[in-house]
């Protein structure tokens, strides 16, 4: 009962910071959970965008149904804003050098987003997926998966979602260690193909130097191909 209260007291505060401050979804949950428990709290008992939206929608009947200056984060939030917000923090996320020689989460995404692109150039949901896989680890490095999955649950599409989601598996898949079940599952999704090629990309994406765009000229193409589909 004291977390289904506290989940509502963040949701609340998450709202007026998004009313006073225009900050982005993830940015007002964690200033939120600052100012009302001052201690790290489980991604899984945070609350969703949606629940945080409606409290938006409740400040908005409760000073105007018209009130200018709510309407807008109602309806107009720039999901580029909050992509940006999500990544800007895996700049200071460091990798197991073993692993990720290449050196910090951003350099990291920048590169699968290169190799992404130069495969499927025109494919929006594939290239944010591959540019946003890792901004969990932003959130909860130890459920990272879960947490990426939460923060863009209400701007990313099923598809891009769906990549995300599985990526671990598709790893799994191709060293071998992935049961007949989940992989069975797995090749039965249309998004198989592209699922295995963001895992290449992925891979691929370990490169110490090697060079990228950069965050803001990433953001700007994908923005381009959801300007140029929405046409």
């Amino acid at each position: 009962m004291a977390q289904d209260k506290l989940r509502q007291q963040i949701a609340s505060e998450a709202a007026r910071l998004m009313y006073d401050c225009r900050e982005s979804f993830h940015r007002a949950k964690m200033h939120a959970v600052q100012r009302l428990a001052g201690k790290w709290v489980h991604p899984r008992r945070l609350p969703s965008n949606s629940e945080i939206r409606a409290e938006i929608e409740k400040l908005a009947r409760w000073h105007d149904e018209h009130d200018a200056r709510l309407l807008p984060v109602v309806r107009e939030l720039d999901p580029f804003e909050l992509y940006r917000g999500l990544l800007m923090p895996l700049e200071h996320v460091r990798l197991s050098p073993q692993h990720h020689p290449e050196g910090d989460a951003l350099y990291h995404s920048l590169q699968v987003f290169a190799l992404a692109r130069a495969e499927l150039p025109y494919d929006e949901e594939f290239l944010l997926a591959a540019l946003l896989h890792d901004v969990g680890k932003g959130i909860d490095p130890h459920n990272a998966v879960v947490a990426a999955v939460e923060a863009l649950s209400d701007i990313a599409t099923p598809r891009c979602l769906w990549l995300i989601e599985h990526k671990r598996e598709a790893r799994a898949l191709h060293e071998g260690s992935l049961g007949q079940r989940a992989r069975r599952r797995l090749e039965e999704s249309e998004y198989f193909e592209e699922l295995m090629l963001l895992d290449q990309c992925d891979r691929k994406g370990r490169v110490p130097g090697a060079v990228v765009p950069e965050l803001e000229e990433a953001l700007d193409y994908v923005r381009a191909l959801s300007e140029m589909c929405g046409d």
